[in-house]
């Protein structure tokens, strides 16, 4: 099985991701990013290569980070140790101070007990697969063993925060004054950065789960749990809620009643405000084919044009590159703005969104309001082949059931990628249709 999943390496912190691997996988990581053109002409200067390195609070990431910076250091790296920081920070971090790359420990919304490592590349992008697979075999290989004054050194990174932060409140396009806002941060790695960034922009800022312990991480709070952040807005009387997730690449938000804008909502609001601005590139949105049809009427009923990719925000974040375009991202909240970061962003895109609710001076819901949301029902099939959906008969299925929703619904089947499951998407004008038609296809596909 490979190592590298969609979004790195990840597993339970000291079962399957243990500190040998991870100092294991630094070192591939030295041997295979030391590679590239602009690494060696360092290299042939008489300069180490430099990395930043950067954790979420879980306990494990300790232990793991340390692995790390071992590994990177006794390869002869220089590693530059930003302490706890959200992933999109790391990532601006790389670009910002020309780093070779970067290593971020976080397993973004899942529970403390486990982990992740993410490797990006020079710039603050995410690695291509055939980099992953390279590294991945290099794991077997020579490592790098230099000795003297060629191992690497490890340096506090003391104005990591700082940087990250000046520019987030550079990229805004108007100040949050008068705007009170309640900040969910997961007890994750924006605890400290979000809620001074939104204060720092004008807002008056209510914060929860920002008192991270190691062990609660997205533990019944942020992004995945927004029941407290609804309840806490209306309490409070507050004009929104932002959610982050434990690495705070993702943003959900509740508007004034405690109702949930999901990231397919945020991004009608930021395409349509960007199109007005004159700044969507192409006058073009990419999203994945798991975005609401709602979205895609909107999108067309406002003359921007939507490109669909595979599920995962690197496949998204791949055909912005490739089109030069300046917004996209997914339903459950990663949103990528190209023109001010190389990866998902919540801190980000919640502060783009109040921005433009201070622009304005609408409230989220009538924000909200350009896009209608059409029901959605997902079923998981579990334990069949993942070829299944291609099988004549559940493919005629569901060219039946297409033709009955006609172009008030649509149907998605999609294969897990690791797991033996199909899952079965349903979108209609009522939820009893979708989730109807979602049974009915579910039940074929069992067949």
């Amino acid at each position: 099985m490979a190592l590298f999943g969609t979004d790195g390496v990840r597993g339970l912190a000291n079962g399957t991701l243990t500190a040998d691997l991870a100092l294991t996988l630094a070192q591939a990581t030295a041997v295979v990013l030391g590679q590239g053109r602009i690494a060696s002409a360092r290299k042939a200067a008489g300069k180490r290569l430099t990395a930043v390195v950067a954790r979420d609070p879980r306990i494990s990431g300790q232990f793991l980070s340390a692995a790390v910076e071992a590994g990177l250091a006794s390869s002869g790296v220089d590693v530059l140790e930003a302490g706890t920081l959200p992933t999109p920070a790391t990532a601006f971090l790389i670009d910002d101070i020309d780093a070779d790359f970067g290593v971020m420990i976080s397993a973004s919304h899942n529970p403390a007990p486990d982990n992740g490592i993410k490797i990006f590349a020079r710039g603050g992008v995410k690695l291509p697969d055939i980099v992953e697979q390279r590294i991945e075999e290099a794991m077997t290989g020579p490592k790098l063993q230099p000795t003297g004054g060629d191992v690497g050194r490890v340096t506090r990174f003391s104005d990591a925060e700082d940087r990250y932060v000046m520019h987030l409140l550079a990229s805004l396009p108007h100040r949050l004054d008068g705007l009170h806002v309640v900040v969910d941060c997961a007890h994750g790695a924006a605890s400290g950065v979000s809620p001074e960034t939104f204060r720092n922009a004008g807002a008056k800022v209510t914060v929860i789960g920002a008192d991270p312990d190691g062990i609660n991480i997205n533990d019944g709070v942020g992004s995945t749990h927004l029941d407290k952040l609804a309840a806490e807005v209306v309490r409070t009387g507050a004009d929104v809620g932002i959610a982050h997730d434990g690495d705070a690449d993702r943003c959900l938000a509740v508007d004034a009643d405690g109702t949930i804008v999901d990231g397919d909502q945020i991004m009608a609001i930021l395409a349509l405000s960007m199109k007005e601005r004159g700044v969507l590139r192409g006058d073009t949105l990419v999203t994945t084919v798991m975005s609401n049809l709602g979205l895609h009427r909107a999108m067309a009923a406002n003359g921007i044009r939507v490109e669909t990719t595979a599920v995962g925000d690197r496949y998204v974040l791949e055909r912005m590159n490739e089109g030069g375009y300046s917004l996209g991202g997914e339903q459950s909240g990663h949103v990528i703005m190209s023109r001010f970061a190389t990866t998902g962003d919540g801190v980000l895109t919640g502060l783009h969104l109040c921005a433009e609710m201070a622009r304005t001076g609408k409230t989220l819901a009538q924000l909200a309001s350009v896009m209608t949301v059409f029901p959605q029902v997902l079923v998981n099939v579990r334990g069949v082949e993942r070829t299944r959906a291609a099988d004549a008969d559940v493919v005629a299925a569901v060219e039946v059931a297409e033709r009955a929703l006609g172009d008030s619904g649509r149907v998605l089947l999609r294969p897990s990628g690791t797991e033996q499951m199909v899952r079965v998407m349903v979108e209609a004008a009522s939820e009893a249709d979708a989730r109807r038609i979602a049974d009915e296809l579910a039940d074929i596909v069992r067949g």
